[in-house]
């Protein structure tokens, strides 16, 4: 055959990959490939560590006999599949959990075969999904799981508490029902806050809830330094573990909360001067700590405090973690099987909580079981609002002033007055100093006010603002105190 007849070399690489994969694009533009049948997705620019579709193409086309092609060859044919592809659906891809057909969740189980389990309220199973409907997406963060184990009776659980040191039994519940949260693509979950005395195994116990759905690589991080570090750490993983945090400055509190109930990060493109690149996220996250200072009350509404106590017996890691791994295959069956459970049931919303997806999902979770998953929830709340006004000395005076005030009456003054009446219920007769970040204007005790007026809500004290034809003011009303069985939901 002589040279004018051969077929090009891009020629034959194009026929052979729209042959054996699929390619589409993300909603953020990004082009993926999919080998027929199956549902990891890879993109077709990458060349990280964990492989990018250039190089499946490639060792393929070896495999398979069809021969070995120079650079020019490769980069003219994923040229003109990437512009093919662009004009294809859009299809979002996922890491380690997804939304399924008919009310489903996948969870991927990071296997090379695609093997992944399928959530539904009428049970469970293991099976590779169609790629159409699951496009998984795999980075270094994606462990494998071990095949969960079926009809278990809840001994996987009984495990998994017994191997952790939670102070009660209601934040037993509360970790429950955080891992059956993070199962769920569509709800955000309050992040965790693993706390207690030193030696009480705060960062052994966040392994192991975080490995139940990461698989036994996943692990704690350090608190990154800036916002593109976390950014980063969260767009290639499921669930974001920070350990041993000891203080939370503002942009990581606010960076926090965006995580938990999502956001979109947006940078200039590499190697373009007018593109850019989006970056959308929602992540469960995971925190250990003794102490992280004050809480803003933004982030307070997003945390879930699990309390640990320092354990009566001793063990080692290496005993605790012998223990852990071949409990991992049980431990996940009944998770599993608690998920089923709990999707099977109907409760109703509760509206005054501000995650209020994750309190119905605990709601549900008290129908399933009969345990008080949500009372402890609305107990732990109560908690982070008691340690935001411990750190916050404009709280603390805005509910001094409160008490003065009859049950059910308001008061309706200027931001300008309310900052004289406040600063001089704070100063007192001894003329004490104003403390460092005292608001210093009216326009900055509104803003303040705002930030606090969930918390501040809390204990009784609504806090509006309004206009009338002399100009703005704001409006602070004492709530009537509730009846005696409303204020100690636990019991």
């Amino acid at each position: 055959m002589s040279e004018d007849e051969k077929t090009p070399a891009r020629e034959v690489i194009t026929d052979y990959a729209q042959a054996h994969f699929r390619y589409f694009r993300t909603v953020e533009g990004t082009v993926y490939a999919q080998r027929n049948g199956h549902p990891v997705a890879r993109p077709i620019r990458s060349q990280g560590t964990t492989g990018s579709h250039r190089q499946e193409l490639m060792v393929d086309l070896f495999n398979n006999g069809v021969g070995v092609f120079n650079g020019t060859s490769l980069k003219e044919a994923l040229d003109l599949i990437e512009a093919l592809a662009l004009s294809q659906d859009v299809q979002p891809t996922h890491i380690r959990v997804a939304p399924g057909y008919d009310g489903a969740t996948w969870l991927d189980l990071g296997r090379d075969d695609g093997q992944s389990v399928r959530i539904h309220p009428n049970g469970w199973e293991v099976k590779v999904p169609d790629p159409r409907e699951v496009c998984w997406r795999r980075t270094q963060l994606t462990g494998e799981l071990p095949m969960p184990v079926r009809d278990t009776e809840g001994k996987g659980i009984d495990s998994l508490l017994r191997l952790t040191n939670f102070a009660t039994a209601e934040t037993e519940c509360l970790a429950l029902a955080w891992i059956i949260g993070c199962l769920e693509p569509g709800v955000p979950v309050p992040a965790p806050f693993l706390t207690g005395p030193q030696g009480a195994g705060k960062s052994t116990a966040g392994r192991m809830l975080l490995r139940v759905i990461e698989g036994m690589t996943g692990d704690l991080r350090r608190a990154p330094k800036d916002e593109e570090s976390l950014i980063t750490a969260v767009a290639a993983g499921w669930i974001t573990a920070l350990d041993n945090l000891s203080h939370l400055p503002p942009d990581l509190s606010d960076l926090m909360c965006c995580v938990v109930t999502g956001a979109e990060s947006i940078k200039r493109a590499l190697f373009s001067d007018g593109d850019v690149y989006r970056s959308r996220y929602r992540r469960p996250l995971l925190l250990t700590g003794i102490d992280v200072g004050v809480i803003r009350p933004d982030l307070a509404e997003r945390l879930l405090t699990l309390r640990l106590e320092r354990p009566k017996v001793r063990r080692t890691e290496a005993e605790l973690w012998a223990e852990y791994e071949p409990a991992l295959p049980f431990i996940l069956g009944s998770v599993l099987d608690l998920a089923v459970k709990v999707r099977a049931t109907q409760s109703d919303i509760p509206a005054d909580l501000r995650m209020a997806d994750f309190a119905h999902l605990c709601a549900q979770f008290d129908t399933a079981t009969g345990f008080q998953t949500l009372a402890a929830y609305r107990a732990s709340l109560d908690d982070l609002n008691d340690d935001v006004i411990e750190g916050d000395l404009l709280a603390q005076t805005v509910l001094k002033h409160a008490a003065t005030l009859e049950p059910g009456t308001d008061m309706r003054v200027t931001s300008s007055e309310w900052l004289h009446r406040l600063t001089g219920l704070y100063s007192g007769d001894d003329c004490r100093p104003l403390p460092k970040g005292w608001p210093t204007t009216g326009k900055v005790l509104s803003d303040r006010l705002k930030r606090l007026q969930p918390t501040l809500a809390a204990r009784g004290v609504l806090i509006d603002w309004g206009r009338t034809k002399d100009g703005r003011y704001i409006e602070m009303t004492r709530r009537p105190a509730p009846p005696e069985h409303e204020q100690h939901p636990l019991l």
